[in-house]
């Protein structure tokens, strides 16, 4: 009879740790047990009704996490020694060999459906503390951040900025290509967001293109006074877009944007990108590994796309080496990492095929903002860190986290809006591109968003864009298009 009651207290003192002990005589330890249990409990009340905005502050925050995951080991060991200390406790003194396997048995199992939990815990909380770490920049020269004369608030944490701006650079540095010649920017994008709303436009620009501009107080138009252009022929490839990133960081001084700046390629096209959409200088920038791309959409279980025409995989059109497969046309096929990527990139034969691959680039943004889940990031957590820690470069500081979550939850709630400027659109020439024309397309598009997403912001200031449609246009008073319908499965297209 006693050892039945062991084993029922037992359970008792596992949900409640100390009330084995207290029960079993032991009041001081039983006492002290309980009352660090209780006060684990409030601060685990206080932080659930603290709201999101304390809980992503904490969860953001490197330091917290790290003494959290080494906290919840602890936790694990002393609740395990709790539960068997507790047991021997209570269990007779001269207990049978049967008794003896049972009661092992019982803090066995106990102890594992404790344990588990916290070590898993422990070791996403460990995780993610390195992502954050490795990925996000602790530089208190924040390049996006608000100034000490513009007020924030938890409610407001962009101050009076209306608009942020994030570059997107799809970079090719990895399997195939000769690592001394760096990254190679194979797809450009710039990410206009509304703090308010969250209505956003990607606009696109194609890796061609040339005469890339930069602002009058930029210490980079002394050097290139036209835009990045050799003065000769806008179809030299050295001066394309894509070859910003490289090129002029080694032509420049090395502290021409300030001792701060660390990542000079990025900083570069931030400004030139900015000033050609007419946006300003971006806020922050992106980078994204596009083979290791591969890697974290494996993490998140793939993602699910409209195939609209065939889409090559792999091949070359001027070398004509055929490509070793195809992603055939379908609505709602899930694709895995090596699948999405080539859906992203393939162009083999592919008609107007740098436009329609940035149409796809687009989609797959579209898709990974819509489909990542929150049931499926922490399914998959400590895969999504590893591939996010490989594939991701950014100049967010970990403390405008916060900020940028809150706008994401946002950003996930609206439809995306487009716009790639292609021939037909607000008269784009990639050689000499229209660019009067082309921030007024910018203009325009952020209006358009703001309407369809029924935002009621401010007349774009110069830190807005214009934008131009995904699809071949008549002219530029054609709008931006809705992701959400120009990723739709429509083969006729």
């Amino acid at each position: 009879g006693r050892f039945r009651w062991a084993v029922v207290w037992t359970l008792i003192g596992t949900l409640i740790p100390g009330l084995g002990l207290w029960h079993a005589g032991r009041r001081v330890a039983g006492a002290v047990v309980m009352g660090l249990f209780a006060a684990l409990v409030l601060a685990g009340v206080y932080l659930g009704t603290a709201g999101r905005d304390r809980v992503t502050t904490l969860g953001t925050n490197v330091g917290v996490l790290s003494g959290l995951s080494i906290g919840l080991l602890v936790l694990a060991v002393v609740w395990v020694a709790v539960i068997a200390t507790s047991h021997l406790a209570l269990r007779p003194l001269r207990a049978s060999g049967a008794q003896r396997v049972t009661g092992g048995i019982l803090v066995g199992a106990l102890s594992l459906a404790i344990a588990t939990p916290l070590a898993v815990g422990a070791e996403y909380t460990w995780s993610g503390a390195q992502l954050l770490g490795t990925v996000f920049a602790d530089d208190p020269t924040d390049p996006g951040g608000t100034t000490s004369t513009d007020p924030t608030t938890a409610a407001n944490p962009w101050g009076s900025k209306d608009r942020i701006n994030v570059l997107v650079i799809g970079g090719d540095s990895g399997t195939n290509r000769d690592a001394s010649l760096g990254l190679r920017a194979d797809a450009v994008m710039m990410a206009s967001i509304d703090t308010r709303t969250g209505a956003s436009t990607l606009f696109s620009l194609p890796r061609q293109t040339a005469r890339i501009p930069f602002p009058q107080d930029s210490p980079l138009h002394k050097y290139y006074p036209n835009g990045f252009y050799d003065g000769v022929n806008g179809g030299n490839a050295e001066y394309f877009l894509n070859a910003m990133y490289n090129n002029i960081p080694s032509r420049i001084p090395k502290n021409l944007l300030g001792d701060h700046v660390k990542n000079v390629g990025a900083e570069v096209m931030k400004i030139g990108v900015g000033e050609a959409l007419g946006l300003g200088k971006a806020d922050y920038y992106v980078i994204i590994n596009m083979d290791g791309f591969k890697s974290f959409i494996n993490a998140l279980g793939g993602i699910t796309l409209n195939v609209n025409y065939r889409i090559p995989i792999g091949g070359k059109t001027t070398e004509n080496v055929p490509p070793i497969g195809w992603i055939e046309p379908g609505r709602d096929k899930h694709l895995n990492g090596r699948l999405a990527l080539w859906y992203a990139r393939g162009r083999y034969h592919v008609k107007g095929s740098d436009y329609s691959r940035m149409e796809r680039q687009r989609c797959v943004i579209n898709a990974v903002v819509q489909q990542a889940r929150p049931d499926v990031v922490l399914a998959n957590f400590e895969k999504i860190a590893a591939a996010g820690a490989k594939t991701i470069q950014t100049d967010i500081p970990r403390n405008k986290l916060p900020a940028m979550i809150d706008l994401a939850l946002k950003v996930k709630h609206t439809n995306l809006h487009s716009v790639v400027f292609q021939p037909g659109v607000a008269g784009w020439v990639s050689a000499n591109p229209p660019w009067p024309a082309v921030q007024r397309r910018v203009q325009q598009a952020l209006k358009e968003a703001d309407k369809a997403e029924g935002g009621k912001t401010s007349t774009p200031s110069a830190s807005a864009a214009t934008s131009s449609s995904a699809k071949p246009t008549k002219s530029s008073s054609s709008k931006s298009e809705d992701l959400s319908d120009s990723c739709a499965y429509n083969p006729a297209k």
